[in-house]
């Protein structure tokens, strides 16, 4: 079996509100959380609901390149 497309794979997930209001105001910081994904159950990005302790409240968190 070859090694070189391994297939777990780590992803970065950055909070999608964050990102959309940095443009207007003056950002904080944007919230980041690292997970791993298997990439032949879930071809397509990733997106999860976490906790972004900028907003103060649960928004969508989404897959970026890294």
């Amino acid at each position: 079996m070859a090694k070189g497309k391994d297939v777990r794979v780590t992803v970065i997930l950055e909070c999608t509100s964050c990102v959309r209001n940095s443009v207007d105001k003056v950002s904080r910081g944007i919230s980041r959380y690292s997970t791993q994904k298997n990439r032949h159950n879930t071809p397509n990005r990733l997106e999860l609901k976490k906790f972004c302790p900028y907003c103060y409240k649960h928004t969508i968190h989404g897959e970026i390149k890294k």
